[in-house]
C-alpha cells in the first residue's frame, strides 16, 4: 500500500520546522517531504546536521527531498540544465548523499532549469543529460533514484508533461547507461498543464517513481477543487505503485491536524466505482 507524506516545505510554513514534523505525525502521516530546505547549495555542516536531528528524531521517514534548485522565489526552476552552475550541482549531490545516508532518503527530486537565453535549448539539454547522469551516478551509492518532474507556472521550463520528462530519463539512460532515475508524477502540475493524466498514469506508471497531489484550480487541498484525484491515486495503486503520495498543496488552518487529516483521508479513499 502507498505511504503518504507532507510537504513540509510549502505546507505548516508558519511553524519552525520541529512543530511542522510533529504536526505531520499528529496528522497520520509516516513521511515528509521537503524543497531544498538550505539556502545555498553548499550549507554549513551544522546546518545538515540540524536538519538530520530534527527529522530523526520526529519518527517520520523523509520520504523525498529536492536538490539544489536556485533561487526558487525568485523563478528559478533548478539548475540541472543551467551552464555555468555546475558546481553548486555537485555541492547539493554531496550534502543530498550525505543526508540520504542518515536518513533512509531514497528519492531525490532534480528539477530540470528554466532556459537561459545565454545557450541553445540543445547545448542546455546535452548538459542536463550530463548533469542528471552525474546525480544519479553518485546517489546510486546509497541506493536512490533521481526524480524528473514536469512544472507548471514557469514559463521558461521546457518539461510540461510526463512525457516530456520521461524522454529525459530515457535519454540519459541511452546516453550514459545511468538508470536510476524515475518520473516524479505531479497530478497538480501536469492537469493544469493540460497533460491527461489518466493517459499519462497508463502509458508511463512504470516510470512513476514519485507522486504529488493538490487539486485544481487553486493549488487547495484534496477536494477543494475538480480534480479526480482519489481515480488517479487508485489507478496508481490498482497497477501496483506502492511508493510514497505526498501532499504539496496551499493553504493555511486555524486547525493544521484537522487540514492534514481530512487531505490525507480524501486521497487515500479508493473510488466508489
Amino acid at each position: 500500500m502507498p505511504r503518504y507524506a507532507v510537504n513540509c516545505s510549502i505546507m505548516l510554513k508558519g511553524y519552525p520546522l520541529p512543530e511542522r514534523l510533529t504536526l505531520a505525525r499528529d496528522a497520520g502521516f509516516d513521511g515528509v517531504e521537503f524543497w531544498w530546505p538550505f539556502t545555498t547549495a553548499a550549507p554549513d555542516e551544522s546546518e545538515v546536521e540540524r536538519f538530520v536531528d530534527n527529522v530523526g528524531e520526529s519518527g517520520l521517514q523523509l520520504a523525498g527531498l529536492n536538490l539544489f534548485a536556485g533561487d526558487m522565489a525568485g523563478g528559478d526552476r533548478g539548475v540541472m540544465s543551467w551552464p555555468g552552475r555546475e558546481d553548486e550541482l555537485r555541492a547539493s549531490v554531496e550534502t543530498a548523499c550525505r543526508i540520504g545516508a542518515a536518513l533512509g532518503c531514497q528519492v531525490f527530486n532534480a528539477l530540470y532549469g528554466n532556459r537561459q537565453p545565454a545557450a541553445s535549448p540543445a547545448e542546455q539539454d546535452t548538459l542536463g543529460v550530463r548533469n542528471l547522469a552525474y546525480a544519479a551516478g553518485e546517489l546510486s551509492s546509497i541506493g536512490a533514484t533521481v526524480l524528473v518532474e514536469p512544472v507548471s507556472g514557469a514559463e521558461h521550463y521546457p518539461l510540461r508533461t510526463a512525457a516530456d520528462a520521461v524522454a529525459v530519463t530515457g535519454r540519459v539512460r541511452e546516453e550514459t547507461g545511468v538508470s536510476n532515475l524515475g518520473l516524479l508524477l505531479d497530478m497538480y502540475h501536469l492537469a493544469v498543464n493540460g497533460d491527461d493524466v489518466s493517459a499519462a498514469i497508463e502509458h508511463h506508471r512504470d516510470h512513476v517513481a514519485h507522486v504529488q497531489v493538490a487539486d485544481a484550480p487553486g493549488r487547495g487541498a484534496p477536494g477543494t477543487g475538480e480534480l479526480p484525484l482519489q481515480a488517479w491515486v487508485g489507478d496508481l495503486r490498482a497497477g501496483g505503485y506502492d511508493g510514497w503520495i505526498a501532499l504539496e498543496h496551499l493553504g493555511d488552518d486555524p486547525d493544521p491536524i484537522a487540514m492534514l487529516t481530512r487531505a490525507r483521508e480524501r486521497v487515500q479513499s479508493m473510488p466508489d466505482s
